[in-house]
């Protein structure tokens, strides 16, 4: 076994990737405050090929020197859209047809393992201290928690995004 080298990696341009077909699936930032956070998520949407990521109410938005240190010019190739707040984002999620999940702890959150994303999903991340606002959880269709076992009982928010991101790439990323 030995390390790939960035040649061997077969990395397509930021212009291919800008014309490649995304995973049809948008992230929702609801009041993400640290900056590193946002910066992961852009990373973790790049990755996955997301389709978007939509940054709500206190989420700060790129150029951003501190965004793009965990970014590393992901900023630059993800589709990225500001709304004042959650609920603005949302309501042109559900007019265009996408299925509101809330990434939350809720007395009806289903488990990650469970979920099926469908081929328009919206995933809501929240602040890192009060999660997501009962503002979007009232507007969401489902919720969906990662199961934990230890002392804990959250991740941090951009961890939760790449957990997540990753599982519905796993899902959908034979279907488009």
């Amino acid at each position: 076994m030995r390390k790939l080298s960035t040649d061997e990696l077969n990395r397509i341009s930021p212009q291919d990737f800008s014309e490649a077909k995304k995973l049809p699936v948008i992230a929702v930032l609801d009041d993400i405050r640290s900056l590193n956070n946002i910066g992961s998520f852009f990373r973790s949407s790049d990755a996955f090929s997301i389709e978007a990521l939509f940054l709500c109410g206190i989420t700060a938005c790129p150029p951003h020197r501190e965004i793009q240190k965990t970014a590393l010019g992901a900023t630059e190739t993800v589709r990225w859209e500001y709304f004042s707040t959650v609920s603005e984002a949302l309501s042109k999620l559900k007019n265009e047809g996408f299925t509101i999940v809330c990434i939350e702890q809720t007395s009806e959150s289903i488990a990650l393992w469970d979920f099926k994303p469908s081929l328009k999903t919206a995933v809501i991340f929240g602040n890192e201290v009060d999660g997501v606002s009962e503002e979007a959880v009232k507007l969401c269709d489902f919720a969906v928690e990662i199961p934990q076992s230890g002392t804990k009982h959250s991740l941090n928010v951009a961890v939760c995004g790449g957990i997540v991101l990753w599982h519905c790439y796993k899902q959908l990323a034979n279907r488009i």
